[in-house]
């Protein structure tokens, strides 16, 4: 089944308030607006009528819509604090769209903070999904491994080895751990509407590597991502 006739709705959720780094979402990355990294890979993907940019913020806004690309709605303040879930911000969209008519089967939910994700690799996620999963979510290989360098302590404060019974002796023979990356969600909307996002059972992986999995969160993350676009360090 291809993106054509599945009903696929891809919702990018750029909320104005960000601590970590201020006003990320328009914040220039090389010299380009963090957000429109996300809307050209979603436009390589879907057509335009099919691309929701979920915010609160009139600036926000004016930045997308200077890039052509109409904002349905302006989100609900109550959507939009340091506490609002994701789940709620997605059933929100739906329910605009169900209201003037349009019912979808698939959202693919791309964050503006994974700008270095590629229209190819969003392809491959969506070709992995079918309607017997909940979702498909992009994942990298964990640096930290619970089988071999991540430790808890036990009752006395001791370190132990989190989980197994620590006879790993090199990384190599440990069984692989992900972890997602904030890159690629492809959601099955039935799924999302009896349960939350994290409660969901079947969850299946799209691996990408380090460097396109970069999460832009902190100043630091920021300037990683400016020395590797000015270096050539990722092939977008």
């Amino acid at each position: 089944m291809n993106n054509e006739t599945r009903k696929i709705l891809c919702v990018i959720p750029a909320r104005g308030g960000s601590k970590g780094i201020p006003r990320k979402n328009i914040k220039p990355l090389n010299g380009k607006p963090l957000i429109e990294y996300t809307i050209d890979v979603a436009r390589q993907v879907l057509p335009d009528e099919h691309i929701c940019v979920s915010t609160d913020d009139d600036e926000i806004i004016r930045v997308v819509e200077n890039y052509d690309l109409n904002v349905p709605f302006k989100r609900p303040m109550e959507l939009a604090t340091d506490t609002s879930g994701t789940y709620e911000v997605l059933l929100h969209a739906l329910s605009y769209y169900e209201s003037i008519g349009r019912e979808y089967d698939v959202i693919l939910l791309l964050q503006t903070t994974s700008p270095f994700r590629t229209a190819s690799q969003v392809q491959t996620a969506l070709s992995l999904y079918n309607s017997g999963i909940d979702m498909i979510v992009s994942v990298t290989e964990t640096k930290s491994n619970p089988y071999y360098n991540v430790f808890e302590e036990d009752v006395n404060g001791f370190l132990k080895i989190s989980k197994g019974d620590g006879t790993f002796i090199r990384r190599q023979e440990t069984p692989k751990v992900w972890e997602y990356n904030g890159a690629i969600y492809v959601i099955n909307v039935e799924s999302l509407k009896r349960m939350p996002l994290g409660k969901f059972l079947k969850r299946k992986k799209f691996v990408m590597d380090a460097s396109h999995s970069i999460d832009l969160d902190t100043l630091l993350d920021w300037h990683v991502a400016e020395v590797m676009l000015k270096n050539n360090l990722v092939k977008l």
